[in-house]
């Protein structure tokens, strides 16, 4: 009996020495975690997207693709077709899907058009391991975080919990900004167009509202203006139509993507360039090397949700990365919301380093991102409100030179 107890003892530690080292391994072994980028890689915003999802693969080889104890793998999805030249109701719904069913997914960051993102946040909201997490670089439609249009923004979380979060402000304060300076430059009266999304309308709106608060003559009717459609050919008969108002200011409130261009070249074929009848639009034609080829967009002024690249500061993580990316890939990045995507990563990998690598843990860690400043690829800290909206309200305006965006102003909306 006694040697029976003896190898019987023998045996327990032998199996418990072997758990520990498994149990060692296990602990030890690398863990992958995949983040994803969901844009539109086809269409007017191609070149936009491509440079944003350079902006992260720099960002995740300048930190050895890893986030934490976990190793970070890219993938990319694209939300736009080739049938429709820019993002699709079906594939951000099919997106969303894949998303949730990647079970090595934690986190997304787009999108870039705030209607995308108004179809994929729900289904993330209800992922049963979530929900999981969506941070935007561009996504600027008040609606997602903030009481806008009825049922907002309450029927985008319907678990009550809120997984959405962006690095750049909304257009509630872009458009304010944006009618107060158009007044500082002697507007007096404006009409107003929007491309009928979700974005254009948001936007066209504020600024339809905040022009009626300061006193300038809107001549166009209803809350965000008159919509364009987006399939004319041209739009001489708008413009003529407008030209008997003689308004001092066209506001286009839309995306270049819905035939920006063709509008823009029939309002200067009508109405004059730009410095007899002004023309305005907001960040949804900025970056876009299509519209400042044209020779109609110069002397345009553009407004943009966050800071121009110009207005980086010129020390810490964000003047370092523009120059390891001009090194990386021989350009400048294409906008500024390009590496407002590197913020936005930033956040979900801060998120991720101090979660335990779940869904839902990376969630619970977003409300407490806070990454200072001088780390931060934008050059100001990335943190959030309780709504997931960026704490910062910077509107850069731009003017059209040279084929050129050239930064004019801050305004830093109170």
């Amino acid at each position: 009996m006694k040697k029976n107890n003896k190898a019987l003892v023998a045996l327990g530690v032998v199996t418990l020495a072997m758990s520990i080292v498994g149990s060692t391994m296990a602990q030890s072994a690398p863990v992958t975690l995949t983040v994803s980028s969901d844009l539109p890689l086809q269409g007017g915003s191609a070149d936009q997207s491509e440079s944003t999802n350079n902006v992260i693969k720099l960002l995740l080889k300048q930190m050895n693709n890893k986030a934490g104890k976990y190793t970070i793998k890219f993938k990319t999805y694209d939300n736009s077709t080739a049938a429709k030249g820019s993002w699709d109701d079906a594939q951000c719904a099919a997106n969303a899907q894949a998303h949730v069913a990647n079970k090595s997914e934690v986190a997304v960051m787009g999108t870039y058009n705030s209607g995308c993102a108004k179809i994929i946040v729900p289904i993330l909201n209800q992922d049963p391991k979530g929900p999981m997490i969506m941070v935007s670089n561009a996504n600027t439609n008040p609606g997602l975080t903030k009481a806008w249009n009825p049922g907002e923004p309450t029927k985008y979380y319907p678990t009550g919990f809120r997984n959405y979060f962006r690095v750049v402000t909304t257009d509630d304060f872009q458009g304010s900004a944006a009618a107060q300076f158009a007044q500082s430059q002697g507007v007096k009266s404006v009409y107003v167009l929007n491309d009928t999304q979700t974005y254009g309308q948001g936007v066209a709106q504020a600024f339809t509202t905040e022009a009626n608060k300061i006193g300038m003559k809107v001549l166009s009717a209803g809350p965000a203006g008159e919509g364009w459609d987006a399939k004319q050919p041209n739009y001489e008969a708008l413009f003529t139509k407008i030209k008997a108002l003689a308004p001092d200011m066209i506001y286009i409130g839309g995306i270049f993507d819905l035939n920006g261009g063709q509008l823009v070249k029939d309002k200067v074929k009508v109405l004059g360039d730009n410095t007899k009848v002004k023309l305005m639009a907001p960040d949804g034609f900025t970056g876009y090397p299509d519209f400042l080829a044209l020779k109609e967009a110069d002397g345009a002024f553009l407004s943009f949700t966050g800071l121009s690249i110009d207005l980086f500061p010129k020390n810490g993580k964000a003047a370092s990365f523009q120059k390891d990316y001009l090194k990386a890939y021989g350009k400048a990045p294409t906008s500024s919301f390009s590496v407002y995507g590197g913020a936005a990563m930033q956040a979900i990998l801060d998120a991720i380093s101090r979660s335990n690598g779940t869904r839902k843990d990376v969630y619970l860690k977003m409300k407490s991102v806070n990454i200072p400043a001088v780390k931060s690829v934008v050059g100001t800290s990335i943190t959030f409100d309780d709504a997931g909206d960026t704490i910062y309200r910077d509107i850069t305006i731009l003017v059209v030179k040279n084929k050129t965006e050239t930064t004019l102003k801050k305004i830093t909306v109170k």
